[in-house]
């Protein structure tokens, strides 16, 4: 059984908070790594950040240990089930657990770095400056919890 067709996002359509992310971007370059401490588990991991993109914009990708030294500037590269997130406002493209980065046989010419989506701040409100949080419960008037189980 063949792999279903896989769609693939641009990266000028990514926003904060996308899971299960795919796409094809080229590395226009990456950072050295720092080291820093788990909050979790206190142990030690490197993390650097690559500047990754296509013709439609660019953005920072987030790479965690052995990550780090699978790439190299003008590499072209499939991610699979990645996600995005804000660090200090600024949009980030990561790679969990379950994602996976792998070459891909794709030629993309130009990345367009003028568009940086990493460059742009974005505003995240916090749940606790909802009155009643972001989602407020409907309840109807008039019928219990036992009453709607039986119908």
């Amino acid at each position: 059984m063949g792999e279903a067709a896989v769609e693939y996002t641009k990266v000028a359509d990514l926003k904060p908070n996308f899971v299960d992310v795919n796409a094809i971007v080229k590395v226009v370059s990456v950072s050295s790594p720092r080291t820093v401490i788990s909050r979790r588990s206190g142990r030690e991991h490197r993390i650097a950040e690559a500047l990754v993109g296509d013709e439609t914009g660019s953005v920072v990708l987030t790479l965690r240990d052995e990550m780090i030294g699978m790439l190299k500037t003008d590499q072209v590269l499939e991610i699979r089930s990645g996600y995005t997130t804000l660090y200090k406002g600024s949009l980030r493209l990561n790679v969990g657990r379950k994602g996976e980065v792998r070459k891909a046989n794709v030629e993309i010419a130009t990345v367009n770095t003028k568009n940086n989506l990493s460059q742009i701040t974005h505003i995240q409100i916090p749940w606790k400056s909802y009155e009643t949080g972001p989602f407020r419960k409907k309840r109807r008037r008039g019928t219990s919890i036992k009453r709607r189980r039986r119908r």
